[in-house]
């Protein structure tokens, strides 16, 4: 294991969740530890700390991908309290997501922003 890529993975999911991904990599230890591995080393650890993009840029990337896959509702979920955490507003995020409307489909812009109303009802973030 490259542990370099896995303390900056750890460094950087601390930074976008504001509590360093312990859960998930806790709820995976049993079943798939290589996974939980493979989850912090290479989506933080090489790609979210590379220089191009600031967290919030990613994190309205990740939330739009994940609103147009329209079948990943808890790591959309995740992502939404994650983008709150770096600095996106709800009204970007609900942007967002309604532009999915275009490219994905009302249906799963639907589902997103129900999930954003979820998310919110869970998150006190002051508004801008």
């Amino acid at each position: 294991m490259d542990s370099r890529r896995y303390e900056t993975g750890l460094e950087v999911l601390r930074q976008v969740d504001g509590k360093g991904g312990e859960a998930v990599v806790e709820s995976l230890r049993n079943i798939a530890p290589d996974f939980s591995r493979y989850l912090v080393e290479f989506p933080f650890g090489d790609i979210y700390a590379r220089p191009g993009l600031d967290l919030k840029n990613r994190e309205i990337a990740t939330v739009a991908a994940l609103t147009a896959l329209g079948n990943a509702g808890p790591q959309l979920r995740v992502h939404i309290a994650a983008a709150l955490h770096v600095g996106c507003t709800r009204e970007e995020i609900v942007e967002v997501i309604m532009q999915m409307a275009v490219y994905a489909g009302f249906p799963a812009a639907l589902n997103g922003l129900f999930a954003a109303r979820d998310v919110f009802g869970e998150h006190t973030v002051p508004q801008k």
